[in-house]
């Protein structure tokens, strides 16, 4: 059986804007995956879109509580870790700076161990005037297609370790 995100009342997909759910069958163990995951700042080794990214609550990678900033598609964002469970869960909220909408999102990662590796599986929900607008109508379904390239970037770069062992 596979994992789904654990929501926050306030972010449950039902009662969301705009929701997006991306998986995908890795052939590596959740221990690589995780690794890669927790290690913000150098997402971009693996996926070039995420090279904004900054740790600044003191932590080397992302644990319960982690604060941090990323600019995503040309916004920048804070974001404060709410779920963390090595090797199985991880999940954030997240806020754009200077958006005085309220807007905000909630993305979650579930890594679930198969007899070959792992399923790795995303989903984000998002709400508010600006994800509404910037997201919903101006570009619909590219939360769905950057989480894709995302998850396909992140089980490569999996994969690859195991293969130079």
């Amino acid at each position: 059986m596979i994992d789904k995100v654990i929501w926050p009342e306030r972010y449950d997909p039902r009662t969301s804007a705009i929701y997006a759910l991306n998986d995908i069958d890795v052939k590596a163990p959740p221990e690589v995956v995780w690794k890669l995951l927790v290690d913000a700042e150098r997402w971009s080794r693996y996926f070039a879109a995420e090279d904004q990214v900054k740790i600044l609550s003191g932590e080397p990678e992302l644990a319960l509580g982690t604060r941090y900033s990323r600019v995503t598609v040309g916004y920048p964002m804070s974001l404060v870790v709410t779920e963390c469970v090595p090797n199985r869960r991880l999940a954030w909220a997240t806020t754009v700076d200077g958006d005085e909408t309220g807007s905000s999102a909630y993305h979650g990662w579930v890594i679930t161990p198969t007899q070959d590796g792992c399923h790795l599986l995303t989903e984000e929900t998002q709400q508010g005037p600006f994800f509404v607008e910037l997201i919903g109508r101006t570009h619909p379904g590219a939360l769905y297609r950057y989480h894709q390239e995302w998850v396909e970037c992140l089980a490569q770069a999996a994969e690859a370790q195991i293969a130079r062992r």
